[in-house]
């Protein structure tokens, strides 16, 4: 909570210091100058008063909405009769002040419609009170007519108090807020390294699986020799993966991702008869959008790999003008070459999800589907496109 926010429920809150602070003034101000005069007669009759004023004052204290409206209107009821009645007989003319507390309350815990009439009446019985020729008062008529102006204190504290708590209330909205909107980035965030492992992991495992794929084939038929080369492959797969995880934990570091560098590495690691294309002016894209189109490289070399394994890989990087400095990429392989195994069933179909799901986070879109015609017939193409 920040201090503004502090401040507000300090204001707000029910017995804060100035109201504590103003209500023990009051009392005791009302026990030192108000005097009985002896404990008989008008003497008891002033202390009786005085005991039930200082305990009708005290209501102050109660926290809102534990006395019903009803309830508060009788209280506030006869704490005005009781002040009226002290301010007649009370000689030092002190009194006056538990009415006008009584009307600045009623103006804060009562609404318009009931505080103002409340007020007046208050008002012409202080003011009878004290024209009445019995008594021993010593204070002017007036003094009691103007006890009544009170209740406008009263309504523009309860005004100030709304607005606080109004402020509040949307303070503490925006905070909600706030939290369901780092919660909201969070998730994004750990579905997005989430699917930072998951191509890691497929482009890696599914080479390793087609090598031990391919060794399991050599032993059955009886090369020994191809056989150990298939598995050291495998190795070295797993060693360039190992490398390619650390790689994904600095990229999600780093504030700048060298683009161009980064594809022709994975490129180079993938396949022997691979090439990249750059196209247009090169410019630095934001780290983000840049580890989204490796992520889809990473996917598509991996799909390469099962389904293709030994045809040549193309990709092309197009750093469009038109529409608004988008950027293209491309991934191509030729059909599978004669001979080859494809892994067919090996795929989990979460790839290309995974691929749409990053788009669909920086505003990209993918296509992807087989190639008909051209010399690349009987292949795939993989096309991302990220705008500027």
């Amino acid at each position: 909570m920040n201090r503004t926010q502090a401040l507000v429920r300090w204001s707000t809150a029910d017995n804060n210091p100035v109201q504590v602070f103003g209500t023990a003034a009051a009392v005791t101000v009302g026990a030192v100058t108000v005097r009985p005069t002896g404990t008989s007669g008008t003497g008891l009759a002033v202390l009786c008063l005085l005991v039930l004023v200082s305990l009708l004052l005290c209501t102050r204290l109660v926290p809102e909405g534990r006395f019903s409206p009803g309830v508060q209107l009788a209280v506030l009821c006869a704490w005005s009769a009781g002040a009226a009645a002290l301010m007649g007989l009370d000689r030092s003319g002190a009194s006056v002040l538990f009415a006008y507390f009584a009307t600045g309350h009623a103006g804060y815990r009562l609404d318009s419609r009931r505080s103002l009439p409340f007020a007046a009446a208050t008002s012409a019985l202080c003011a009878g009170v004290l024209l009445l020729p019995w008594g021993a008062h010593g204070t002017s008529w007036i003094v009691g007519a103007f006890t009544g102006v009170s209740v406008l204190v009263g309504i523009s504290n309860r005004a100030h108090t709304d607005a606080l708590r109004s402020a509040r209330a949307a303070a503490e909205q925006a905070e909600l807020a706030a939290r369901a909107e780092a919660r909201a980035q969070a998730l994004a965030e750990r579905a997005r390294i989430a699917r930072d492992v998951h191509d890691v992991l497929a482009h890696s495992l599914a080479g390793v699986n087609m090598q031990l794929e391919v060794t399991d084939a050599l032993l059955e038929s009886g090369d020994i020799e191809r056989a150990r080369q298939a598995a050291q492959r495998a190795q070295s797969l797993v060693r360039s993966g190992l490398t390619e995880v650390q790689r994904t934990v600095g990229d999600l570091r780093e504030d700048a991702l060298p683009l161009v560098e980064t594809l022709r590495s994975l490129l180079a690691s993938a396949s022997d008869a691979g090439t990249l294309t750059v196209e247009g002016p090169p410019r630095e894209l934001p780290v983000r959008l840049a580890q989204v189109i490796v992520r889809c490289a990473q996917e598509a070399l991996t799909n390469a790999h099962k389904y293709a394994p030994g045809a040549p890989v193309r990709m092309r990087l197009e750093y469009a003008e038109e529409p608004a400095e988008a950027t293209v990429f491309e991934v191509v392989n030729s059909a599978p070459p004669e001979g080859s195994r494809p892994l067919a069933g090996a795929g989990s179909g979460m790839g290309l999800v995974g691929m749409r799901e990053r788009l669909d986070l920086v505003g990209g879109t993918v296509a992807a589907g087989p190639i008909v015609d051209g010399d690349d017939s009987g292949g795939w193409r993989v096309r991302v496109v990220i705008p500027g």
